[in-house]
């Protein structure tokens, strides 16, 4: 294991994150303030709590989730697709380093920033609803996987996409509607039956209720679902990323 490739390229991802730290961390940071302000207090404040949670605490998972999602997808995807646009893809393609690696370095960082995010918006919560989480442990693996997961998604968007229209089709056009039909600032159980039994093909529904089972110890599906739901959709990701590599599908244009 080429351990100084590794932390070569994770820095340089990490250092891009400080050159942009606008856009990096505070957007995400006020966007989530405003949802809070919307949400949790102007409408929260007229709704009646759900599974015995007030609103604005309900959401927290959520929020939090919506943020990790996009920023793990976008970090990645960006990161892997501007060597592609620049032509610096050959001299990582040709160093003495394995696809393993190269994924480590990428993923690795893009899963950090995305974390760091995560932490950040569960700290702007506290400043605007109680936040209480039951299990901390399970919170912070659940998190940390979900950071992992669709950093690898993000990793193959941004080998497959071959312009930015395509580098932001996925994201805008599929994976906001599905963190916002996920239950995401609503229980899936206030659905009528056929559109619960239907939202439980949405794969965002486990991840939220996952989270939400570590703050609240209550959930939509059980968090052996959830556990499981993320790791097969890890395992699948890493198994496209090694076909990409063994296959060389799209690296170079």
């Amino acid at each position: 294991m080429n351990f100084f490739a590794i932390i070569a390229i994770y820095k340089f991802e990490m250092a891009r994150t400080f050159r942009t730290l606008l856009q990096s961390i505070i957007s995400p940071v006020i966007s989530t303030a405003l949802y809070f302000v919307v949400f949790g207090s102007a409408i929260g404040s007229r709704m009646e709590q759900i599974e015995n949670i007030e609103y604005g605490s309900f959401i927290v998972p959520g929020l939090i989730m919506l943020t990790v999602l996009m920023q793990s997808v976008s970090n990645a995807s960006f990161a892997i697709y501007f060597p592609k646009f620049l032509g610096t893809i050959y001299e990582v393609l040709s160093a003495p380093i394995s696809y393993v690696e190269i994924i480590i370095g990428y993923v690795g960082a893009a899963a950090t920033k995305s974390f760091i995010i995560g932490i950040i918006i569960l700290m702007t919560a506290t400043l605007f609803v109680d936040v209480q989480i039951k299990h901390p442990a399970i919170m912070l693996f659940l998190l940390a996987l979900t950071c992992v997961s669709f950093s690898l998604f993000g990793f193959i968007l941004g080998i497959w996409a071959k312009n930015f229209e395509q580098l932001n089709l996925v994201p805008m056009l599929i994976l906001t509607p599905l963190v916002f039909l996920g239950g995401s600032f609503y229980s899936i159980n206030m659905l009528p039956p056929i559109w619960q039994q239907i939202t439980l093909f949405n794969p965002v529904v486990y991840l939220i209720s996952g989270l939400r089972w570590s703050f609240f110890g209550t959930a939509d599906v059980s968090i052996h679902y959830s556990l499981f739901a993320i790791g097969i959709f890890t395992l699948i990701c890493i198994t496209i990323i090694g076909w990409i590599f063994r296959t060389g599908y799209r690296l170079r244009n």
